[in-house]
């Protein structure tokens, strides 16, 4: 494809995310170099790369996996919580930017910033619960569906609240990386960039994503060596 994933260039549609794997040097690997081979080969590649890196611990998620999942406690099923509270999920995805050149540390990490045609503004992903989903099973299912990309969430990041046409929302992030996965321009979603994290919160739209781009930075800087 010889398209090259660099701060501030558009992700190709049919670049996995292989392309952009944890440990790849995102501003110089092309899509047929940064990585090779697909599937579950390659999740658990990329997988074992995130843990090495100490970007993902497991635990939590991967124990709540194995239970069924149950309503949010004390919410409506659809989307709605306390009196017309709607609620919602997403994530903040990010890759590491990968060892520099010269040896003297790690490239600034890479952000997925989302252009919704709807409403011509760009974003994070994220969307409402749906009935019986937990927010965390909310979010996975959200990103993966706006951007193709199949995530393991890390820490939580601040819970958003604010008011969309009228009604109260709650949303709840996640920082996660992807593991698997491609972006395919969709109804909801037409473009979507890796940007380094000041050209990200340049790109934002709305204040409140730029917020979390600074939770996610503190989060990353607590994170195991």
């Amino acid at each position: 494809m010889g398209e090259r994933l660099s701060a501030g260039h558009e992700q190709d549609p049919r670049m996995s995310a292989a392309a952009a794997a944890p440990g790849a040097a995102a501003g110089s690997a092309t899509a047929g170099s940064a990585a090779t081979g697909t599937g579950p080969a390659l999740a658990r590649r990329q997988l074992r790369e995130a843990k090495r890196q100490g970007l993902w611990t497991g635990s939590a998620v991967d124990a709540a996996a194995r239970r069924p999942p149950h309503p949010v406690a004390g919410r409506r099923a659809g989307g709605a919580g306390r009196v017309g509270t709607v609620l919602a999920a997403g994530a903040v995805v990010w890759l590491p930017g990968g060892p520099r050149r010269d040896g003297t540390g790690e490239r600034k990490p890479r952000i997925a910033v989302i252009h919704r045609p709807k409403y011509d503004d760009w974003s994070l992903p994220k969307g409402k619960l749906h009935a019986g989903e937990t927010p965390w099973q909310a979010a996975l299912r959200e990103v993966e569906e706006e951007t193709g990309l199949v995530c393991r969430l890390q820490a939580p990041l601040p819970v958003q609240h604010y008011l969309a046409q009228g009604r109260p929302k709650e949303v709840r992030y996640w920082a996660a990386v992807p593991i698997g996965g491609e972006f395919r321009p969709n109804r909801e979603v037409d473009r979507m960039k890796w940007l380094k994290p000041e050209k990200a919160k340049a790109r934002l739209t709305h204040a409140r994503d730029r917020e979390l781009v600074d939770a996610l930075l503190a989060v990353l800087g607590r994170l195991p060596e």
